[in-house]
């Protein structure tokens, strides 16, 4: 069983923060093949970010307009958009321990939510051809990645309880006929730091891993 350090932040994190702490938690892994694994999970103050390879014609609103926090990041996929109410995991894995397959690991992501939803009673699913969580052919989870040298960055985000207005502002993941939805639409009263509990047992059972909780963010 491998070792996992687990961070849960309960306050919203600047996505700066957190990208640049995921990068130096990767760096670190690439040098030390021995170091833990980590899942950061975390929430994140308004925020858009767009994949390597994403298309600005998917935004509603102009790159530099104020008010608006956007980021162009390493991540596969289309545009997002984070904000309080959402959960954002962010697992750093060496998949040389698990297994060197983009998709198989894909598909992982989807599962820890899949069975997280099932603990709240929500039957959600995948559509093929297309990466994320749906519940009703609704959006209810986003998933993109970058892996270099076997070693994972960005994850995945379950809308729990959040203004969906942000995602207003764009196509979400560049699909034009797809709404979003979120937890609390199926859950009244959700308690959002019980579905970070619930996305970190998923997460151990899909992973086989065993938690250490990272109580700050010395570990770097």
């Amino acid at each position: 069983m491998r070792q996992c350090l687990l961070y849960q932040s309960d306050r919203p994190i600047p996505y700066q923060s957190a990208w640049q702490w995921q990068k130096d938690l990767v760096a670190a892994r690439k040098q030390d093949e021995s170091l833990p694994d980590v899942l950061l999970l975390m929430e994140h103050p308004p925020v858009y970010t767009l994949g390597q390879g994403s298309s600005l014609e998917f935004l509603k609103f102009e790159l530099d307009a104020p008010g608006i926090e956007c980021h162009r990041i390493e991540r596969g996929g289309e545009v997002t958009y984070h904000a309080p109410g959402q959960i954002v995991g962010y697992p750093i894995l060496n998949l040389n321990f698990y297994q060197r397959d983009l998709h198989w690991y894909l598909r992982q992501l989807e599962e820890i939510v899949i069975l997280t939803l099932v603990k709240y009673g929500v039957l959600a699913d995948r559509i093929p051809g297309l990466t994320g969580v749906w519940v009703s052919g609704e959006k209810i989870a986003q998933v993109g990645i970058k892996v270099s040298r076997w070693v994972t960055m960005h994850g995945f985000a379950l809308n729990v309880d959040m203004d969906l207005a942000g995602f207003d502002r764009i196509v979400p993941c560049g699909i034009r006929d797809r709404a979003c939805c979120q937890l609390a639409q199926f859950v009244p009263d959700i308690d959002i730091e019980l579905v970070k509990v619930a996305i970190a047992q998923s997460f151990a059972l899909v992973f086989d891993v065993e938690f250490h909780l990272l109580a700050d963010t010395s570990e770097r």
